[in-house]
């Protein structure tokens, strides 16, 4: 069997780092650059950290705000138009993964015009070229799209997220500074952190995995469930800076293995109602490692060591309990929502959901085969 991995470039980690930007852009012979973030991160001067370090190397920037958390194909269109008027030569999203989702959708249509439908990227896509050159820099710790192929837009007149998947979307250089990080608001800390550790767990139970993804999972699940509590609820500095580097680690793994179906019910929740990302995978995930615990529970002794769990001798259902329970615990010390009800969702929608979910591309690599009677009753058991 050949497996493949692919990751960026180039990337820098550490407090400080984005100073390495600048230098990064002019060794390319780039020097006019669409910058793509977010109104939130421009009033709270986490975007003026990077336009200081671009005014100080001179390079030319343009600003495009007007990203959703749920990115849609009207931002992309947006983002691309002002790309396009202005000739930038490279993209600089300074974001969540909102941010660098859409940043990733006008990269591949600049250089791929005949994508120039939004819609045309969904799923697995064979672009013809590399998209123009992105750098990313996360300001939460959590997506790793600074370093997947995949990226998330949503076709708002289809009510539906496009799960787009392309190896010339991959930022050429990425930029992981905690100091960009440090300010997240707790809930937003607390969630998208709780997305990183979907990530970890279901990458690693994915029916694709293999060696080399399994170890990034591992320890990404080991810094997350040490870390993610310190670094939300009490802004501590060495658990912010740990756990920016565990998500972008579980970002190498899961964008060569795939997810599951926590994902895919995620992302109808989004579609429908712009459910938050994170908040969705949060509530959903202990019911969803449930239901997957019966097909492999060998592997969850081994995420209950992973978390420091005492795992000794336990039976296939108690290893299962064991870990379910350990998350469900942590979400509720990060006071986190624990049931769809809490959100507003309407009960009778569950069906519609489960029926857009099965056909989600995550869904094909979740490790137990699902029907949308299986999701229906997840939804009820999260509602």
């Amino acid at each position: 069997m050949v497996n493949r991995v692919v990751l960026n470039e180039t990337s820098y980690f550490g407090r400080g780092s984005r100073s390495k930007l600048g230098e990064e852009l002019k060794e390319r012979g780039l020097n006019k650059v669409l910058l793509v973030t977010d109104f939130r991160l421009m009033d709270n001067n986490v975007t003026k950290m990077v336009i200081d370090v671009l005014e100080s190397m001179g390079i030319t920037y343009f600003v495009y705000l007007h990203v959703k958390p749920n990115p849609t194909v009207k931002n992309v269109q947006d983002g691309l138009m002002l790309a396009q008027i202005s000739n930038v030569d490279a993209i600089v999203a300074v974001g969540g993964g909102s941010v660098i989702d859409t940043a990733k959708a006008i990269s591949i249509i600049m250089t791929n015009p005949e994508h120039s439908s939004v819609t045309s990227l969904a799923g697995v896509v064979n672009t013809k070229n590399k998209g123009l050159p992105l750098f990313a820099l996360p300001t939460t710790a959590g997506t790793a799209a600074e370093v997947t192929i995949n990226y998330v837009i949503t076709d708002e007149v289809n009510t539906k997220k496009m799960v787009c998947v392309d190896v010339h979307d991959i930022p050429v250089c990425s930029i992981i500074d905690p100091d960009l990080m440090q300010s997240m608001p707790q809930r937003l800390a607390a969630t998208t952190g709780m997305d990183a550790l979907t990530h970890a767990m279901e990458g690693y139970i994915t029916k694709a995995g293999w060696l080399i993804p399994d170890m990034f999972h591992i320890n990404a699940m080991a810094l997350i469930y040490k870390n993610l509590e310190a670094a939300s609820n009490e802004k501590d500095d060495l658990a912010v800076e740990k756990m920016a580097y565990a998500q972008y680690i579980a970002g190498m793994g899961f964008s060569n293995v795939g997810l599951g179906i926590c994902h895919s019910l995620a992302h109808s929740l989004g579609a429908f109602f712009e459910t938050p990302h994170g908040l969705a995978n949060a509530i959903l995930l202990p019911h969803v490692m449930r239901f997957n615990g019966a097909v492999c529970p060998e592997l969850f002794v081994n995420m209950g060591n992973a978390f420091g769990l005492d795992m000794e001798g336990l039976s296939d259902e108690e290893a299962v309990d064991t870990v379910v329970n350990a998350i469900q615990d942590l979400s509720i010390r990060l006071d986190i929502p624990q049931k769809l009800s809490e959100l507003g969702i309407p009960e009778s929608m569950l069906p519609q959901l489960a029926a857009q979910a099965i056909n989600d591309i995550c869904t094909g690599g979740n490790p137990r085969e699902v029907t949308v009677e299986d999701m229906i009753n997840i939804y009820k058991a999260a509602y």
